[in-house]
């Protein structure tokens, strides 16, 4: 056997059609070579890119709202960060570095966790890496934790079972073969858990309604919830409530593949050399959460986030710098990408917590609300910039600018050209 594509076509010819989730679980994870198994990252060279790789603007914000917590949790000693999929610790480094701005106290009480099945922290240290412990595991095995779990860009990639729905039927996708290629068939449900699920969410099964159930969320509530004996979970991907997820007459579901950046609509292609992502039920977290014990305490899209953090205060710090006009272009580029309407922007954040009551976290206030004295210092900020570890957005989509040619200008040194210099 080399590869997950013939071990997909050896189960399938020994046990018959399989569900689509044990196709997508194969293709992401199988030992055999399954994307995630062999390496598949996010980056310039990988197939995608995430918000830490883009800015560690990102990780600063987030503490920012970490800062928060701890403070809501009554600044404890030791202040617990859980990452799950922390991939090559990008935001780990940016969180730690930035940390030291907010709270010399906050800094010092912070520990982190880098959860990964296939850790791949080969980049830098952090500052202080000795608050960084490593784990390697596709779960979530803690327990005791005060602090803050995150997920960002985690959960999309959790199997999901497809279905649609058809002469008034529930019916799931299944995967065969057929002269040597993957085909989808249509049966009944592999068990009572989709049905259940779609109840639970009270969604009414439209004629032609076409998505996804992802079962193993319940899975990652009770994890979370185990895990903490006090704090929150922060989480972060792209998806939406199940009133837009599974709205009458939706066509195709969510299922998207990324290779070498090119979006996808083909999961059966390339088993094992291209991410499967399915788009995430923000309705179904909640539900769930609740049940084991997590009360929602935020919704909002990561550019309303990310604002009520500080966003536009660490720009203006950014514009005050003074930069060289490449590496400025480049700094706020990679940070307008975090907002942007259509990108990064859209992504949703939730925040649940666990024996927390039910605070007003500044990440997801109305515009023109703050939280007493969080954002006080913001104009002091000491802004992080990119480094060679991150993507380049820049010179990914203007070539020419690879070449630098700051030298030739009068402002070179300066960064941004005086008034009338343009």
């Amino acid at each position: 056997m080399t590869g997950p594509e013939e071990e997909l076509k050896a189960i399938i010819a020994r046990e018959g059609p399989i569900p689509f989730s044990r196709f997508m679980e194969r293709a992401l994870y199988s030992p055999h070579g399954g994307y995630y198994a062999q390496g598949g990252a996010p980056g310039a060279r990988g197939d995608y890119f995430t918000s830490p790789l883009a800015h560690p603007a990102f990780g600063a914000l987030l503490a920012v709202q970490l800062w928060q917590c701890w403070e809501l949790l009554e600044r404890p000693a030791r202040f617990w960060i859980a990452e799950v999929g922390a991939g090559t610790g990008h935001l780990a480094r940016a969180i730690l570095a930035f940390a030291p701005e907010l709270s010399w106290d906050f800094a010092a009480a912070l520990q982190y966790v880098a959860v990964d099945r296939a850790l791949r922290c080969d980049g830098p240290a952090p500052a202080d890496s000795g608050k960084v412990f490593c784990l390697r595991a596709g779960n979530l095995p803690l327990r005791g934790v005060t602090g803050c779990i995150i997920a960002n860009e985690l959960l999309d990639a959790f199997p999901v079972h497809r279905f649609k729905v058809s002469g008034g039927r529930l019916l799931e996708v299944y995967v065969t073969v057929r002269d040597g290629a993957f085909q989808e068939v249509l049966a009944g449900p592999s068990g009572p858990a989709i049905q259940e699920r779609l109840e639970l969410l009270q969604v009414p099964l439209a004629e032609g309604l076409e998505g996804e159930v992802c079962l193993e969320l319940e899975g990652w509530a009770g994890d979370c919830a185990h895990a903490l004996r006090r704090g929150f979970v922060l989480t972060f991907d792209y998806g939406g409530l199940a009133s837009e997820l599974y709205a009458a007459g939706r066509r195709g579901g969510t299922v998207r593949c990324y290779y070498r950046h090119t979006l996808s609509g083909d999961p059966y292609r390339r088993a094992g050399q291209q991410d499967i992502t399915a788009h995430v039920d923000f309705s179904s977290l909640v539900l769930l959460g609740r049940q084991h014990g997590l009360e929602p305490l935020g919704y909002a899209a990561q550019r309303r986030f990310l604002l009520n953090l500080g966003w536009e205060a660490m720009l203006r710090r950014l514009q005050g710098l003074r930069l060289p006009q490449r590496e400025y272009l480049a700094n706020r580029m990679a940070m307008q990408e975090l907002v942007r309407p259509g990108g990064l922007g859209d992504f949703k954040v939730l925040a649940q917590g666990k024996s927390v009551g039910k605070p007003a976290l500044q990440g997801f206030q109305t515009e023109g609300q703050e939280y007493p004295g969080l954002l006080k210092s913001a104009s002091g900020w000491q802004v992080p910039l990119l480094a060679p570890e991150h993507i380049p957005l820049l010179v990914g989509r203007y070539p020419h600018l690879a070449q630098d040619w700051d030298h030739l200008w009068p402002w070179a040194e300066g960064g941004q050209p005086e008034q009338g210099e343009r």
